[in-house]
């Protein structure tokens, strides 16, 4: 889980593209609050957990503040540099997430799914994440373009 947290935040610090980093970073942000609070709430629920925490006071910390933001931020940004339709390709990356990664990390005993949740459910948590991130960070754009 640590590998988790520190690598893709080093990745992240090459990879990012300089010219756009406020807007990369803000989307991240975004990425990350609504992300973690989906987290949060299904942990709270007793849908899911991660039994072996990089900080055990903050269960998701390496998933909901490094790892999956910083996937998606890359896919941001990859999509807006080469003008491809942000909601194929985040969608694409939540299937991934949700069917390849989720199940090794269960796999590992790195995260548990209890009741009645399944990899849809986790699916359709991304896929709120995606879009309800997107529509913060093009509200922003818009108060930006229409007060600058």
């Amino acid at each position: 889980m640590i590998f988790f947290l520190i690598a893709p935040l080093v990745l992240l610090y090459i990879k990012i593209d300089k010219s756009k980093l406020f807007e990369i970073c803000f989307y991240g942000y975004s990425f990350h609050v609504v992300f973690g609070m989906v987290d949060l709430y299904g942990r709270n629920l007793g849908y899911w957990n991660y039994p072996f925490p990089a900080l055990p006071p903050i269960t998701g910390l390496s998933l909901d503040a490094s790892l999956v933001p910083v996937t998606f931020m890359l896919v941001y940004q990859w999509t807006i540099k080469r003008k491809k339709n942000y909601y194929i390709y985040s969608l694409l990356t939540a299937v991934i997430f949700s069917f390849l990664f989720k199940p090794v990390l269960v796999r590992m005993g790195l995260f548990k799914l209890y009741q009645e949740i399944n990899y849809i459910y986790l699916l359709i948590c991304y896929v709120i994440v995606v879009f309800v991130a997107k529509w913060m960070m093009d509200l922003f754009l818009w108060i930006r373009r229409k007060y600058a």
